[in-house]
C-alpha cells in the first residue's frame, strides 16, 4: 500500500481507514491530494485484506475544507473546466468503489470537501461538522459534482438553499435533510465509522458488491430499467458461492462463513 504526505492509509480488521493529511491547510484539496485519493482507491479496489473504507481528515478543524483557492486564481475557462473534471474523475472513483466507503465526517466540509463526502455511500458526522458549498461567495459553482449529487440526495429545494445561499447548515440540519446518515459524539466519530463498516462487512462480499452497484447504476436509469437490472444482479446472486452459504446457514440456524468467491455454476 502507497503511504503518500497527504493521504495516509492503515488497515485495522480488514477496514481501511484513510486519511486526509494536509491539518495545516483544513485539509484543503490540491493535486497532490487529489492524485494520492485516487492512487490509494485504486490499490484498495485490488486489496483483499480490506472489505471497506473509512475516510476521515486530520485534525479536528476539518474533514476537508474545500479545494486549494490558490490554484484557482489563475484559471482561465478551459483550465477551470479541467480542473472541474480532474475533481469529477476523484469522486467517481469513490462513488462507483466496489467495497463500501463511509465517510466520518469531522470539523468544516466545505466545497470539495463537501463534494468528496457526497460521493462516499454513507456519512457520519461528528456533533460539531458543518457542511457547505460556498462557491457562489467566489463567483463559482460547485464543480467535483456537487450541484448534481446534493440534489439527487436531499431533493432539489434544499440543495438550492445551500448552494445559492453559500451558508454552512450544521450537522442536525444536515442529518434532517437527509445529508448525513447519522450525528455521533466528536470523540468516536471514526470509531462509529469503524462499526458501521465493520456490521457491513460481516455480510456477504458479494452481495453487498451488487447492492452498491444496483444502487449506484439504478438511480441513474429510469424505474424499468433499474428494476430490470436488479433482477439481473439478484440472478448472478445465485451464482456465488455466498448465497449457497447464507441460505444453508439460515436453515441450519448457525452464522455463515462467506467468502465473497463465484460458485461454478
Amino acid at each position: 500500500m502507497s503511504q503518500m504526505q497527504n493521504v495516509l492509509t492503515e488497515i485495522r480488521e480488514r477496514i481501511a481507514l484513510v486519511t486526509i493529511n494536509r491539518p495545516e491547510a483544513l485539509n484543503a484539496l490540491d493535486e497532490q491530494t487529489l492524485a494520492g485519493l485516487e492512487t490509494v482507491f485504486g490499490e484498495l479496489k485490488e486489496d483483499d485484506s480490506a472489505g471497506a473504507v473509512v475516510l476521515t481528515g486530520a485534525g479536528e478543524k476539518a474533514f476537508i475544507a474545500g479545494a486549494d483557492i490558490k490554484q484557482l486564481s489563475s484559471l482561465n475557462p478551459v483550465a477551470a473546466k479541467e480542473f472541474s473534471r480532474r475533481g469529477q474523475a476523484v469522486t467517481k472513483v469513490i462513488e462507483s468503489f466496489p467495497k463500501p466507503v463511509v465517510a466520518a465526517v469531522n470539523g468544516f466540509c466545505l466545497g470539495g470537501g463537501c463534494e468528496i463526502a457526497l460521493a462516499c455511500h454513507m456519512r457520519l458526522a461528528g456533533k460539531k461538522t458543518r457542511f457547505g458549498l460556498p462557491e457562489v461567495k467566489l463567483g463559482l459553482i460547485p464543480g467535483y459534482g456537487g450541484t448534481q449529487r446534493l440534489a439527487r440526495l436531499v431533493g432539489r429545494g434544499a440543495a438550492l438553499e445551500m448552494m445559492l445561499s453559500g451558508e454552512m447548515v450544521s450537522a442536525q440540519e444536515a442529518y434532517r435533510i437527509g445529508l448525513v446518515n447519522r450525528v455521533v459524539e466528536d470523540e468516536v466519530l471514526v470509531e462509529e465509522a469503524f462499526k458501521l463498516a465493520s456490521s457491513i462487512i460481516s455480510n456477504s462480499p458479494s452481495a453487498v458488491r451488487y447492492c452498491l452497484e444496483a444502487v449506484n447504476s439504478g438511480t441513474q436509469m429510469p424505474l424499468l430499467a433499474a428494476l430490470d437490472m436488479e433482477s439481473t444482479l439478484f440472478g448472478l446472486c445465485f451464482a456465488t458461492e455466498d448465497s449457497a452459504e447464507g441460505i444453508s446457514a439460515f436453515l441450519e440456524k448457525r452464522k455463515p462463513d462467506f467468502k465473497g468467491k463465484q460458485g461454478d455454476t
